[in-house]
């Protein structure tokens, strides 16, 4: 979250920072979380991703370097480790392949519970940056998120299958699947990258921890412009409305945290279109137009009636 700008260009989801050479930048992120899937393998890829997407809300799509941060539980038997992260390392190593960038270090330490993520780096002209900081909203515009909502709550509810929360379970048994959300979760957010690029984007960040509107009430704060972000559209993961009306996650509300979302981007309302257009031809996932950028006082919400839309499932 942007916590102030100086000379080195601090921008909202990486730093930005001069270097000794004239137009060159290093733009640096990192981050880490708990795993939220029981799978070694598809966990490594969703850290990878979600690593990544702070480049990737920057307009920068290419990553020269990657670390990875690893902290192996305490609790696991020691017979299992080297089969638990030597997965997760080869999920992790997998899809940085994918985002054509490298591995080259990291550090390893035993702590009480699993940690996951890393850094990573990239070194870019100035002019390749997207925006500087992105703070350029424009009355007119219109808002763009690149992924469902509902990662968290598929995740989660998915825990109620254990027996300790049978009871909770049996509430929403038969509607919970976790595969969109882990094939959501560890997809790259790098074409969002380059398409906003394409199609002259305003403004942009990531969907994380602190849900949709958690992110657009900070995006929209630091506009240049006095605008509101109001969103008259929610598109889930098909199935994980029904689940929060049940146990609430506050999804309906725009707050359900997300792990690895999509790009909430900024567009032209003339470009929006074939800009999702163009994401779906060559991810082959939906991207929606999920709100309006109104003359306001720099603030975020939903409008009185959101428009649930659910998502089909997509493969792993």
């Amino acid at each position: 979250m942007l916590e102030g700008l100086d000379n080195n260009h601090i921008g909202m989801d990486s730093a930005v920072i001069d270097t000794k050479i004239p137009g060159v930048k290093l733009v640096q992120t990192t981050d880490f979380f708990y795993p939220n899937v029981d799978d070694p393998y598809l966990m490594g890829k969703i850290a990878c991703a979600n690593v990544l997407s702070d480049l990737y809300a920057m307009g920068v799509d290419t990553c020269d370097n990657m670390l990875m941060i690893l902290g192996v539980s305490q609790q696991l038997m020691e017979e299992d480790k080297p089969k638990v992260v030597g997965m997760m390392l080869a999920g992790f190593k997998d899809l940085a392949t994918e985002a054509a960038t490298f591995i080259t270090g990291g550090q390893t330490v035993k702590n009480p519970w699993f940690i996951l993520g890393g850094v990573a780096t990239s070194v870019i002209s100035f002019s390749d940056l997207i925006m500087q900081v992105p703070v350029s909203a424009q009355v007119g515009d219109v808002l763009v998120l690149t992924k469902p909502l509902g990662t968290q709550v598929a995740v989660n509810a998915h825990l109620y299958l254990l027996p300790a929360n049978e009871e909770k379970w049996k509430k929403i048994s038969g509607i919970v699947s976790r595969d969109q959300a882990i094939a959501s979760m560890s997809r790259l957010n790098r074409t969002g990258a380059i398409l906003m690029k394409k199609y002259g984007a305003h403004a942009a960040t990531d969907v994380t921890g602190f849900g949709l509107l958690g992110h657009a009430k900070n995006l929209v704060s630091n506009q240049h412009a006095n605008v509101d972000f109001v969103f008259h559209t929610l598109p889930v993961i098909k199935h994980m409305y029904e689940v929060d009306q049940i146990v609430s996650f506050r999804l309906s509300e725009g707050f359900s945290a997300e792990t690895s979302g999509g790009l909430l981007v900024v567009l032209p309302k003339a470009k929006a279109m074939a800009f999702c257009e163009e994401m779906e031809a060559i991810d082959g996932w939906p991207s929606w137009i999920v709100g309006d950028v109104l003359s306001g006082t720099k603030d975020a919400r939903l409008s009185d009636k959101p428009r649930i839309v659910e998502c089909e499932q997509h493969s792993l």
